[in-house]
């Protein structure tokens, strides 16, 4: 069975910067789309960053300019890297992975067949 497992989620200041990551196994990071998606207290899910091949990737108007998606194969993880946090970036994080199909653009949540537990990420002002 896929595991998707997160980590890295912690409690910051507003500015501060956390690094996720989602390691993989029984499933190639490199194969096919991935994203991270966010859940805000009270919200639904929603896609922050993509990740399909060296190069290809897509982020939510939100957060361009302050994440970044990056994947180490030797690891077989995917990172978030996050910057400049706001409290608005407050929320259960997500790891998901695509089996069916891929992407350079990110998909809704309907699309992931694997999704790790989450990790929570807390920015207070």
């Amino acid at each position: 069975k896929v595991q998707l497992m997160e980590s890295g989620g912690d409690s910051v200041q507003v500015g501060g910067s956390l690094r996720l990551s989602c390691a993989a196994s029984r499933y190639d990071v490199s194969r096919r789309s991935m994203e991270w998606f966010r859940q805000g207290p009270g919200k639904g899910r929603v896609g922050v960053a993509l990740f399909d091949t060296e190069g290809t990737t897509d982020y939510a108007n939100s957060v361009k300019g302050r994440f970044t998606i990056s994947k180490d194969h030797a690891k077989n993880t995917l990172y978030l890297q996050m910057t400049s946090l706001k409290t608005e970036d407050t929320g259960m994080y997500y790891c998901a992975a695509v089996d069916t199909c891929t992407s350079n653009r990110l998909l809704a949540d309907r699309w992931f067949d694997y999704w790790g537990q989450g990790t929570q990420v807390t920015v207070s002002s």
